[in-house]
């Protein structure tokens, strides 16, 4: 996921944390707000608990759009980082990473190699979706499927009405030759196949999957 390189200068983002108290995740937040945590035990055989806490609207507050990663360490405040963020913690590093959708990484990486997802907090959008699939795991590979249409369909009629605006441009037209698009559809489908895809992005960042062609990057 993570360069050496990368790895290294998103480290450098890390600043210490203020202390303060981890807010509970409320009922309206499904949608705002990312809450994963990862039980670990420290070198003097002690249990902590590390919450990682993304706030989306702070995107608004950055300046390339990708808001910052919260870390908690027993309820309060330990560090935080602009995204993507790896966190140093117990034995290896929390890594998150973040797309417009939502998250496509909350995970915890050994020094060893080893990899998990971090728990999903069972109110955020991540434990609702976490939690659909393990009392009802063929609703949700059904609803999986769907959402991939729901990218995949409008894609593809978007893709050759692209082609033709792009190849209307004088200077690609004279070098390229122009495309005419089998498919002309008026704006409000296009917007509404716009919005379903997008609600088909969502659905899989709920689930922390990510693909660079379906969902474009981060």
């Amino acid at each position: 996921m993570f360069t050496k390189r990368s790895r290294s200068k998103a480290m450098q983002r890390v600043k210490p944390g203020n202390g303060r108290p981890l807010k509970d995740f409320r009922w309206w937040q499904p949608l705002s707000r990312a809450l994963f945590y990862l039980p670990l035990t420290n070198n003097d055989d002690q249990q902590g608990v590390f919450a990682v806490d993304v706030p989306y609207w702070e995107r608004l507050l950055t300046d390339d759009g990708k808001g910052k990663a919260h870390l908690y360490l027993n309820g309060k405040h330990y560090a935080q980082s602009k995204l993507p963020a790896v966190f140093p913690v117990t034995g290896g590093t929390i890594e998150v990473v973040s797309t417009v959708f939502g998250l496509r990484r909350c995970h915890y990486v050994t020094s060893e190699g080893g990899v998990r997802q971090l728990i999903p907090d069972e109110r955020s959008a991540e434990g609702r979706r976490a939690r659909l699939g393990r009392k009802h795991p063929g609703l949700s590979r059904w609803i999986g499927y769907i959402s991939l249409i729901m990218i995949l369909v409008p894609m593809v009629l978007a893709i050759p009405q692209i082609m033709d605006q792009i190849t209307r441009v004088p200077e690609i037209a004279e070098r390229f030759g122009t495309f005419n698009s089998p498919i002309a559809l008026p704006v409000w489908l296009n917007m509404l196949l716009g919005l379903c895809a997008a609600t088909g992005s969502v659905e899989r960042a709920t689930r922390l999957r990510w693909n660079m062609l379906l969902d474009g990057s981060s």
